[in-house]
């Protein structure tokens, strides 16, 4: 018996058509911004006040460096003062105080960093340690409130300790039968209580930073080497100073690249006709020139000269520390 046998093509593959439709677009960068605007709207408006604050205090009177470069009239204005070029810097680096000034500012501020950058380290470290909370306590309480003593009171009080007259110090020494020094009248005496009154000052502010970088660190890594048999000063070494140390790698740049703004109010308010040779910056230089000699042409272009060799000082050491450390303040 003979059939046919019928062969029944194959159905035809299915077509996969692409739902494009159904394909999400990205959204635009204009998009998502009114999006985290909406969402977020409360933290942009606590930014306009110090965007506003920059601008107007900081960007805006950028624009009157040009009287650096310009023989400055007030009645004429800074745009329409007479062009100089680069006279007034040229003055500036030909006055025989150029040197003075340089290097009083530059050893000033270098033992400022060197003395202030360790020390908040040293105390944080020890307060994190510290497990009887009345005491921990009172020591940041103790080391937290001379930051907000004002300036010419720290001085005044600086005046008053070191007073050959009035002092306790001088008080103090001559139970040794030591003569009384005059501690403000000798330069050589000037840069050392200049730092560490600045030192006893900010100390306690600058190691509440590290504090909070230490509260950041895995309790986790604590645990494991007291399981492997450390020591309090090994995990110190090993465990604390290494969680903290991207933040102090960007403080020790900040501080560097500051290094030739150092504060004008307590160098004018300890500098004394005896202490002069030492006590003379920049910045109480800057004073004198631009407002009592009303010298404001020179008074900016020493102020511009001072911004500018800041920022050198803030790239290279910021390129230094992302070369050692890998820290830095931008890639």
């Amino acid at each position: 018996m003979s059939g046919t046998i019928e062969v029944k093509p194959a159905p035809p593959a299915p077509v996969v058509k692409q739902a494009v439709a159904g394909v999400r677009r990205r959204p635009t960068r204009r998009a998502a911004a009114g999006r985290s605007f909406g969402r977020h709207w409360q933290l942009y408006l606590l930014m306009v006040l110090p965007i506003a604050y920059f601008v107007i205090f900081k960007y805006v009177p950028i624009s009157n460096a040009v009287i650096a470069f310009k023989d400055y009239s007030p009645i004429k204005g800074p745009w329409g003062s007479e062009w100089v070029g680069f006279r007034n810097f040229e003055l500036f680096f030909q006055n025989p105080v150029f040197w003075t000034l340089v290097k009083n500012t530059f050893y000033l501020a270098a033992y400022t960093v060197l003395a202030s950058f360790p020390i908040p380290i040293i105390l944080a470290v020890a307060l994190n340690e510290i497990r009887v909370g009345v005491f921990k306590k009172t020591v940041q309480l103790v080391t937290y409130a001379p930051y907000f003593i004002s300036t010419v009171v720290v001085v005044s009080m600086t005046i008053l300790v070191l007073s050959p007259q009035l002092g306790f110090v001088n008080d103090a020494i001559g139970l040794f039968g030591i003569p009384k020094v005059d501690f403000l009248g000798n330069p050589d005496y000037f840069r050392h209580i200049y730092v560490w009154s600045d030192v006893w000052q900010t100390t306690g502010y600058s190691a509440v930073i590290y504090l909070a970088a230490l509260a950041g660190i895995d309790p986790a890594l604590h645990e494991s080497a007291r399981i492997d048999g450390a020591s309090r000063v090994q995990r110190i070494w090993n465990v604390d100073l290494p969680g903290i140390m991207p933040t102090a790698v960007i403080i020790l740049i900040l501080g560097v690249g500051n290094i030739m703004s150092i504060g004008f109010e307590k160098a004018f308010l300890l500098q004394n006709p005896l202490n002069q040779s030492n006590a003379e910056i920049i910045a109480t230089y800057v004073y004198k020139t631009g407002l009592l000699n009303a010298d404001f042409s020179m008074a900016t272009a020493i102020g511009l000269f001072n911004s500018v060799v800041n920022l050198v000082l803030l790239v290279v050491v910021n390129f230094v520390a992302k070369r050692i450390t890998g820290n830095g303040l931008w890639s």
